[in-house]
């Protein structure tokens, strides 16, 4: 069995803050499953074997025997030890400390603040949310040794830690360590014994990492010949008749760091003028890192069964939330990254890939909509951004979509939905942007369309404020948001079948104080113009017919993208008794309030502050004090 004794001089180094934080939580937390930890550490010693072959086709010393990748646990009831170790490309001291010392994926925050907000609200459920690497180590070993010999050195480094805050490393014995690769010794915890037994190891291993492309063996005595668990045959070379739910599950757990069950898989191998494998998989959740900025995909290259990257964009981003393997064998061997940049041949596979898994989609909604709803529900986000920047797939993408619509109650609706139901006379596909759902369900902007009876799509996200201006039309309807130019109702009937009033039908009275409203909001207003979209509220703001859509502005202005905002169109119900009332007034004065205040009771309605809160409490003051009797009388 191997030691750890080393009576070289070791060097103490502290944690980077975010490591130590991590640690923490995972030692002083209460976790359902700590399984994971040795699923953790095999997949960490496949890449390295993986890395290896890679590494040995430009550098063929660094194999010198050719000797076969291998993973060996080691297991010890009598020192209460589990060992892994593997053959493959090993750490130098400097990647030793680079690799356990930090925590070097982007995204680290988001990571932390999921993991306590899980613990938070879910308890010990925080185990199967998040890959947590090779620090999981630490939630069943009171000290944790890694020896680790680079392939094609002569030296050999030790790194050690009991996971307190603190490590130290030193130049290992050469006669204790590998002849390459890693070996990684937790000194379990009293209540982690169990985790020496060959039984409940052999058990997680076969569970939990049976489908890893290297083969795993376990031995439990110090003389005794290993024997093999697992024989690193890869799953996606075999058949899909041959793989059972639980391999595919089993496999999606081991490539995504996520513990929970995929809720789509496409698995297919392409023949023709390019041959490849591909073994995608939808997750049952969100990435904890899904709108970090600086997020890639997750999907893995392989070329000929041996493992190139992980870095190349073989998807869209997004469907950058999608796991998986891709394996060719029309690229070389020893292909670069410039190269995996370049290649057309990488370019046909991203567009077979995406277009399958986009078509798996398709077929799942038809089959099981509620399947489907739920990775709406979770990526849905995220997909939409392909109708932004992908007009290849755009038609295909927006019969997926799925939205909050003022007919779906607390479901979605589909553009197909909408068609089906369009009102005669109807032109174009509306729909309202904003942030809050709640909130723009009651915007005054919707009433007339309720009122005929058209469906209008809520739309809450970011990118759904530019999406739709680059979506040309669905089934010859174009989108037109209902805050943008005329709200052309004119020809279509109320629900109960009356034809609409039109805007000529404004008394002399109104019409007169729009000139005055105009006038008097002139630097403020584009325009006063009487309304066919609003029933019950006396006043909406809406943008120009050739200007931006009211959300879209605020996004851009936020952004610092856009500098000036267009005056708005201030629209007026003719028909509303306060408007009626305010015209028939020949007070100027309490006009020129009032005009005020239906424009600033118009940004209210849309999520905006006053443009002057001074002034604007200044004229309800004079509102209250005419409407309110005088003392004394």
């Amino acid at each position: 069995m191997t030691t750890t004794t080393f009576e070289k001089p070791a060097e103490q180094h502290t944690f980077e803050a975010d490591v130590s934080r991590l640690l923490y939580m995972m030692v002083h937390s209460v976790y359902s499953d700590k399984d994971v930890f040795l699923r953790e550490l095999i997949s960490n010693a496949a890449d390295a074997c993986e890395k290896l072959r890679y590494e040995a086709i430009a550098s063929p010393q660094l194999l010198p025997d050719d000797s076969p990748a291998r993973i060996l646990v080691s297991l010890s009831e009598e020192q209460n030890r589990l060992t892994v170790e593997d053959n493959g490309i090993g750490m130098s001291r400097v990647e030793l400390i680079d690799a356990l010392g930090t925590i070097a994926r982007s995204g680290t925050r988001a990571f932390m603040e999921r993991i306590e907000a899980a613990k938070a609200s879910e308890g010990a459920e925080l185990i199967g949310q998040f890959g947590v690497g090779f620090y999981s180590s630490f939630m069943v070993a009171e000290r944790v040794d890694v020896v680790s010999r680079k392939a094609g050195t002569e030296e050999a480094w030790l790194w050690s830690s009991d996971g307190k805050g603190s490590y130290s490393i030193a130049e290992a014995d050469l006669d204790q360590a590998p002849a390459r690769g890693t070996r990684v010794i937790l000194h379990l915890m009293d209540d982690a014994r169990t985790y020496a037994s060959k039984w409940t190891v052999e058990r997680i291993i076969r569970e939990q990492s049976g489908h890893v492309p290297v083969p795993i063996q376990i031995s439990d005595k110090a003389d005794a010949e290993p024997t093999s668990v697992t024989d690193g045959k890869a799953l996606w070379t075999k058949s899909r008749n041959d793989i059972t739910a639980e391999e595919y599950t089993d496999f999606y757990r081991g490539i995504s760091g996520q513990y929970d069950d995929p809720a789509l898989n496409v698995h297919f191998r392409a023949e023709g003028r390019h041959e490849y494998t591909a073994l995608a998989f939808v997750p049952g959740s969100q990435p904890f890192d899904l709108f970090d900025p600086d997020r890639k995909g997750r999907m893995k290259l392989y070329v000929k069964r041996v493992f190139i990257t992980d870095e190349a964009e073989l998807l869209p981003r997004y469907l950058r939330f999608v796991r998986g393997i891709i394996d060719t064998a029309d690229l070389p061997l020893n292909i670069s990254r410039e190269m995996i940049q370049e290649s057309p041949i990488l370019a046909a596979i991203r567009k077979g890939v995406t277009s399958r898994i986009l078509s798996a989609m398709e077929k799942l909604a038809e089959t099981d909509s509620e399947a489907f709803l739920k990775i709406w529900e979770a990526f849905g986000t995220v997909l939409k951004e392909g109708l932004y920047d992908d007009s290849e797939r755009r038609a295909q993408l927006l019969s997926l979509s799925r939205f909050r619509t003022t007919a779906s109650g607390d479901g979605y609706r589909s553009l197909a939905d909408y068609a089906r139901d369009i009102r005669d006379g109807q032109t174009a596909i509306y729909y309202l942007t904003g942030s809050n759902l709640a909130q723009i369900k009651d915007s005054p902007q919707i009433e007339g369309y309720r009122a005929r009876g058209i469906e209008v799509l809520l739309l809450t996200d970011p990118v759904d404020s530019f999406w739709v201006q680059n979506a040309p039309d669905f089934e010859g309807k174009a989108f037109k948001s209902v805050t943008q130019g005329f709200a052309d109702l004119d020809q279509i009937a109320t629900a109960d079948g009356k034809a609409p009033e039109k805007n000529a039908d404004a008394s002399a009275e109104v019409v007169a104080f729009i000139g005055f409203a105009k006038e008097t909001l002139a630097d403020e207003i584009s325009d006063v113009r009487v309304s066919d979209r609003l029933t019950e509220s006396a006043s909406c703001l809406v943008a120009s017919e050739h200007g931006l859509d009211r959300q879209l502005e605020k996004l851009l202005q936020g952004a610092g993208r856009l500098q000036t905002a267009e005056k708005p169109v201030l629209e007026i119900n003719a028909e509303h008794f306060l408007v009626k009332a305010i015209a028939a007034l020949d007070d100027d004065g309490f006009r020129k309030d009032s005009a005020w205040l239906l424009l600033d009771e118009a940004r209210i309605l849309d999520g905006d502050k006053p443009s002057n809160p001074r002034d604007f409490a200044g004229r309800l003051s004079r509102l209250f004090q005419r409407a309110l009797p005088k003392s004394g009388e």
